[in-house]
């Protein structure tokens, strides 16, 4: 392909070679140099591609695209002539839309969604999937577990993969015979322009609450607001969750079409909000849930309610608490555009199960046990808030603390645990290249702050066997923090650590 085609619609300045330089692949890393490829220099967290530059260029680039030209000064004199050099602003950006235009802009090809919040985004896109499939679409999915889409299925290492892989799963997407893909965009994918090169067709923000704030992340919760409102300046339409406390900092200033959803009524501050696009905002959600219900029996726990405005119909969800209507009512905000029916819509969000996302697994006809991924206060909070309601004997949580993390999720965490729930069990999960025994320390200290029970076991293992041991008639234990991570990750090292596996391995030695 033509250098001039990759760079259409993308401000540059030409430093050396021509337009009409011919390119045979697109790389970010320096290894995979070869001859005639295009290397975009990344500034990255822990190296800078501007100083592989020479030896991309050594190994035959034909194009090397970068923020400073400077990188190419012991390139000239060599007596060989120099690749191409491209100077852009942003080479991340640069690197989105030159991968866009590598792969023919796929994002044309489909109807694309994004989901961003600080909670629900996992749930909601599988909710969404379920529901186009059983209308007949064929949907791909990009998220925090996986990549899906035909009968692939590529692991996530991040929630929003690098902009040439979100364009790569694109376009195999729609040669797959794809028409739609739901993808959750992650507020460090819109700070490194993971996802530009593309519009959505629609842009849906559930909710936010501080997180991801600290080294390596975002500098303050602001900061964390404006990356993920970035996705409803990349959109058509917008589709918000009226109900949260932010609403009117997410929507001021928005140029895209919006429609909101929410559980009944509009508060009195969200009613007097206005957009660029379309003026003053309805005085009453779009879609809204009403008459909620719980629904206890034994071995099972949901909700059901009355989905209401623009369209009208009950539905129960096999997945509990309040958090749960929110994420069933953002998939059924975005189907109606698809022209989802009440009927597919109600047997999608009956069996859909998301994988370590309230995923109850059956230990014993006595009490409940569910594997969850909530992994900061705020998650683990709304959970126990939502069980609490169901009426247990007792709430019992097993959770630990990644490291190399800010320490104040410790904290926080314990303090929740030790407040809401009856006993906790302090373990490990994910200690990276911390002490996991510091890490416990920090979360005993946030519960000493309550009158909390806790236990400590550092092997989450033998943690989760002493829950189930000791498990009470009408108990719920939660299992927080891993979700759908099958690794535990010590010293640089991920070994193979599933919660369902040793939950399994744990009833096979109690028999």
């Amino acid at each position: 392909m033509l250098l001039s085609e990759l760079l259409e619609g993308l401000k540059y300045e030409i430093i050396a070679g021509e337009p009409g330089t011919e390119v045979g692949e697109i790389i970010m890393d320096s290894r995979k140099a070869c001859e005639g490829c295009l290397f975009v220099c990344i500034r990255g967290a822990v190296a800078d591609g501007h100083k592989f530059a020479p030896d991309v260029a050594r190994a035959g680039a034909s194009v090397l695209v970068v923020e400073d030209e400077s990188c190419i000064s012991e390139l000239e004199g060599r007596g060989k002539p120099l690749p191409a050099v491209i100077k852009v602003a942003d080479s991340r950006y640069a690197l989105a839309c030159i991968s866009a235009a590598w792969f023919g802009h796929p994002a044309r090809e489909l109807k694309t969604i994004g989901i961003t919040g600080t909670k629900g985004k996992t749930t909601t896109t599988y909710m969404v999937k379920s529901i186009l499939e059983r209308m007949g679409h064929k949907v791909g999915l990009i998220g925090t577990i996986e990549a899906t889409w035909a009968d692939v299925s590529i692991p996530a290492a991040n929630t929003t993969p690098e902009s040439y892989l979100i364009q790569k799963y694109f376009r195999q997407m729609a040669d797959a015979g794809c028409d739609a893909v739901v993808m959750e965009a992650s507020s460090q994918g819109f700070m490194l322009h993971r996802t530009a090169g593309f519009t959505f067709d629609y842009g849906i923000f559930t909710n936010i609450e501080p997180d991801h704030i600290g080294p390596n992340e975002h500098r303050d919760f602001q900061h964390y607001l404006d990356c993920k409102k970035m996705l409803l300046e990349q959109c058509r339409t917008g589709i918000i969750n009226r109900d949260d406390e932010y609403f009117e900092q997410i929507v001021k200033g928005v140029g895209c079409d919006i429609e909101t959803y929410g559980i009944g009524a509009v508060s009195p501050k969200n009613i007097e909000v206005y957009t660029k696009s379309k003026g003053k905002i309805s005085e009453k959600n779009d879609i809204r849930a009403e008459n909620m219900e719980l629904v206890s029996r034994p071995g099972y726990l949901g909700i059901k309610y009355d989905v209401k405005g623009m369209m009208n119909f009950p539905v129960e969800i096999d997945i509990p608490g309040k958090f749960s209507v929110y994420n069933s009512l953002t998939a059924i905000a975005i189907c109606r555009h698809f022209e989802a029916t009440p009927t597919a819509i109600v047997e999608a969000l009956k069996d859909v199960q998301v994988e370590g996302r309230v995923e109850l697994i059956k230990v014993s006809d006595d009490f409940s046990l569910m594997i969850d991924y909530a992994h900061n206060a705020m998650a683990l909070e709304s959970l126990l808030e939502t069980l609490r309601e169901y009426r247990p004997h007792r709430l019992v949580t097993v959770f630990g603390c990644g490291g190399n993390r800010a320490r104040d999720r410790r904290f926080e965490m314990g303090e929740v645990s030790g407040r809401m729930a009856d006993l906790t069990i302090i373990t490990s999960d994910n200690p990276r290249n911390e002490d996991p025994q510091a890490i416990i320390d920090d979360i005993r200290a946030g519960i000493s702050k309550t009158d909390g029970k806790y236990v400590e076991i550092i092997d989450r293992k033998e943690a989760i066997k002493y829950a189930i041991e000791h498990g009470e008639p009408g108990d719920i234990i939660i299992c927080a923090g891993k979700g759908h991570e099958t690794y535990q990750e010590i010293n640089g090292v991920k070994y193979d650590m599933d919660e369902r596996v040793l939950i399994k391995e744990i009833l096979e030695e109690l028999k």
